[in-house]
């Protein structure tokens, strides 16, 4: 993290003491009158003030490929404005990766997040709501009768407290043009040695394998964190940060390998490092590459007309397929990608009822189930997979749904589970890696030093 622990506590306290003397005056205590002049109401009941107030909502919807995301979002907030007195949201559209580990670490380090902001639930959450900067949200999910409702709060909640929501759920494997595979008598791959034969003819044919940007390190890092956990186990990762187990295992350096020989093999188009996240799509839409490595949220790049043109319809889904044929299918499935609420909240009563209000109108069957037909996201909320397959029939939607059925070990994405120095040490490394400046396992016991001080230093 850019700001150390000790300095987000100390200018968090500095902050708290600003908020203290700033409290809300905004409830009237004026009672109505009626035409006799006799009062209708209690005289101690507070008239809702209608003065106008703002909050600001900090996402990461933005661009082409999730405009569906934003157009929920600016429908929950119209519906959340129309509801509270007074109330303007303001929108602030940040990239994901920009407001992760730039923008919202800083506003956190000054004690002055966003009323209400996109966070990555652990560690992230964890991290903020230790200092006090993170609405308790678990009374509000009792009041609301949300509690028992989601799949899973785990990544937001610390010390039993819930501290943010999940917006919905993804799993992660390959995209691939089933036109293609159709033409060629290509089948679904059974193992990773025939997802290799596959991409061994498909690059004989003069296609690319695999589309992959790395521009940003998490996103070849999908693969790599797919690939470690089929050689060490998906319970390697989770015994990192306490010592448990080591990122020089030697199965996590095969991993790690598996990804190099890929890269050496040209699976991947020359220049990756230059490509962002948009270009990797490009590949797969243009005709250029026949695979490509994702999260499950990337469907609806592929369902749309204005994206995808004649390909709509023509991509499918599979999961990663494991060493040996029957071995089960390790799956990075989480629901860690969420909003967060600034603690301030809790000190004005008019922001905490919009917080509410814009908690009541997100979190609904209804909204749900209506990014799930319209931008693919798999529901936060508790739903029966039967259901899910009978809100869309969309045959992309099919087979991410069959691909989650067939889930025998689910596991979270690593920077879920380790420390932001760790998260920037694997990412510099895998960059390292795709460039061909460092090995494997000198890549990895760099990675093991950074885990190694982030732990020692109680992160």
């Amino acid at each position: 993290m850019k700001k150390s622990l000790t300095l987000l506590l100390s200018l968090f306290f500095v902050a708290s003491a600003l908020l203290a003397g700033c409290g809300s005056s905004n409830d009237k205590n004026t009672a109505d009158k009626g035409s006799a002049g006799t009062n209708n109401k209690p005289a101690n009941e507070a008239k809702v003030s209608d003065e106008p107030f703002e909050i600001t909502i900090r996402h990461t919807q933005i661009g082409e490929a999730k405009k569906f995301r934003l157009a929920i979002l600016e429908d929950v907030v119209k519906k959340t404005q129309e509801a509270v007195p007074g109330l303007t949201i303001k929108l602030d559209g940040v990239d994901s990766e920009v407001n992760r580990k730039e923008k919202l670490r800083g506003e956190m380090a000054a004690g002055k997040p966003p009323e209400v902001f996109d966070v990555f639930g652990s560690p992230d959450a964890a991290l903020y709501a230790k200092e006090g900067l993170m609405l308790d949200l678990t009374s509000i999910l009792d009041e609301l009768g949300l509690k028992d409702k989601f799949s899973d709060l785990g990544p937001f909640t610390h010390d039993g407290k819930v501290y943010g929501l999940p917006i919905g759920g993804s799993i992660e494997g390959i995209f691939y043009n089933k036109e293609y595979f159709e033409q060629k008598s290509l089948t679904v791959p059974k193992t990773l040695d025939e997802l290799e034969a596959i991409a061994e003819k498909i690059k004989s044919d003069g296609k690319i394998p695999f589309a992959q940007s790395s521009k940003d390190a998490w996103i070849p890092l999908m693969t790599t964190n797919n690939l470690w956990s089929y050689y060490a186990g998906p319970e390697v990762t989770y015994g990192f940060k306490t010592g448990e187990t080591k990122w020089t295992d030697e199965n996590v350096v095969k991993g790690v390998a598996k990804h190099q020989e890929w890269v050496q093999k040209g699976y991947f188009k020359k220049g990756e490092l230059g490509f962002e996240y948009a270009d990797m799509r490009n590949q797969v839409i243009t005709g250029e590459a026949i695979m490509m490595m994702d999260g499950s949220w990337a469907n609806s790049v592929f369902r749309d007309p204005a994206q995808a043109g004649d390909l709509v319809g023509k991509i499918g889904y599979f999961s990663m397929p494991p060493l040996k044929e029957g071995d089960p299918f390790v799956v990075m499935q989480d629901s860690n990608n969420g909003y967060g609420f600034s603690s301030s909240v809790g000190e004005d009563p008019r922001k905490l009822a919009a917080v509410k209000e814009f908690i009541k109108n997100m979190w609904t069957d209804e909204m749900q189930l209506r990014g799930l037909k319209e931008d693919g996201v798999l529901p936060a909320l508790k739903m029966d997979l039967e259901q899910m397959k009978t809100t869309s029939d969309d045959p992309l939607m099919q087979d991410i749904f069959k691909a989650v059925s067939e889930i025998g070990k689910p596991f979270p994405a690593f920077d879920a589970l380790v420390q932001a120095e760790v998260n920037t040490a694997i990412g510099m490394g895998i960059q390292q890696i795709i460039g061909g400046e460092i090995d494997p396992q000198k890549m990895l016991e760099n990675v093991q030093a950074a885990q190694d001080a982030a732990n020692a230093a109680g992160e």
